[in-house]
């Protein structure tokens, strides 16, 4: 989880902007510079690059930057120089929206990466569908963001062609936390909190579907701001209700002062969560989370061969913040939409044709790639193909993963 921040680039050819139209229409020339050579194709990011989970947010557009510059330095895409425009959602659903109206009506984006939230991408989803520009989330986990409101019930359908995502799903990641905690953790008996927000809700929904199902108890829950710092009233409830072990559906910011008021008032027991709990800043945030758990997508980026070089090069360029839990997976994302602009240019002999926004949203469907996460793919409802996932625990204040695998249906 690395490091300091890479230069901008300072060469763009000064006359060169793709001219793609919201809505991908416009007269077949892209805008090159005076030797014809170069077009500048923007990929924007949108995450909280300020507040409580900027840690997150950082580490996603850092990443992003960085598969852009390998791409200009590579080549990629010949012909194509890459850069990003980031915009700060603050983990909020408005700051989102009006971000995904001032990417929309950038000519120059030709995709967006983000956003961290899945409350900010209920947000942002139509009106990215709208102008046909392609959305791929490195966070986003909430099943009906692909699968529609009704997943739940085996009832699927895709509700925006234009939204891929490289992390797997809570409809996944909740059980897999479910089975860990009863059967290999051997708790019976839990105690659940959820932030109220779109993916701390769902997360604790399937969590406790399978826990339950599995034979486990829920002795009790409750409901949380997730601007709340005092939690005085549920560790009292918790402590009286004899719970073996918290499961919070939620983030890092609340989920650290939680853990440790548990502790402080003796109740000794570990809280798990999911990957918006999976960072370095919840171990500052608690003094006292040693062996509490949580669960992330994919494997642990730094043990997979195919990413050496992404953890080598993000450290190379010499960021200040850690590409955390979704470096990796912002890397894809980025990685992917490069390859749909190359797809694109490749078959309109070399330059990018008048509705480029549609025929890249069109060819993100057949991207397939072994990127840093491992092999980039996407199903028929926009989701990764990659459904592993990783249990960790704190462990000398740090986490540790202890177990990766995929969900097994009970």
């Amino acid at each position: 989880m690395r490091h300091r921040s890479l230069l901008l680039l300072t060469s763009v050819l000064t006359t060169g902007a793709l001219t793609l139209t919201a809505c991908g229409s416009r007269s077949d020339d892209s805008k090159k510079g005076d030797d014809g050579a170069n077009t500048t194709v923007v990929i924007g990011v949108d995450a909280p690059l300020t507040g409580d989970l900027s840690a997150l947010g950082q580490g996603i557009k850092n990443s992003v930057e960085l598969a852009a510059n390998t791409a200009n330095k590579t080549k990629e895409v010949p012909g194509v120089t890459f850069k990003i425009q980031a915009l700060d959602d603050q983990g909020k659903p408005g700051p989102g929206q009006q971000n995904a109206t001032k990417l929309v009506g950038d000519n120059t984006v030709a995709g967006v990466v983000g956003p961290l939230n899945s409350s900010v991408a209920q947000s942002m989803q139509k009106i990215f569908d709208g102008a046909n520009l392609v959305e791929v989330s490195p966070a986003n986990t909430n099943p009906s963001l692909t699968q529609g409101e009704k997943w739940a019930t085996g009832t699927k359908a895709r509700p925006f062609k234009s939204y891929f995502r490289t992390a797997t799903t809570d409809a996944i990641q909740g059980p897999f936390a479910a089975q860990y905690l009863f059967g290999e953790a051997k708790k019976t008996k839990v105690y659940v909190i959820d932030d109220q927000k779109t993916y701390g809700a769902g997360l604790a929904a399937t969590f406790t579907g399978e826990f339950t199902k599995l034979g486990g108890k829920v002795v009790g829950t409750a409901h949380v701001n997730p601007d709340d710092r005092d939690f005085n009233a549920i560790v009292t409830k918790v402590k009286a209700a004899g719970a073996e072990a918290v499961y919070y559906g939620g983030e890092y910011p609340a989920a650290g002062p939680l853990s440790q008021q548990l502790k402080d008032n003796g109740v000794a027991i570990p809280l798990m969560g999911g990957d918006g709990m999976y960072s370095a800043d919840y171990v500052k945030l608690n003094k006292k989370a040693e062996g509490d758990l949580a669960t992330s997508v994919g494997a642990p980026v730094e043990t997979l061969p195919s990413a050496k070089k992404f953890v080598a090069d993000y450290k190379d360029a010499g960021y200040k913040q850690a590409f955390e839990a979704y470096g990796g997976y912002s890397y894809d994302s980025a990685w992917a939409i490069i390859q749909a602009v190359k797809t694109v240019m490749n078959d309109n002999g070399g330059k990018l044709p008048s509705d480029s926004r549609a025929k890249i949203t069109a060819a993100m469907s057949k991207v397939s790639f072994n990127g840093v996460t491992g092999t980039v793919s996407f199903d028929e409802f926009g989701d990764t193909t990659n459904k592993q996932l990783t249990v960790y625990q704190v462990k000398g204040g740090k986490w540790a993963p202890i177990k990766s695998g995929v969900f097994n249906q009970s």
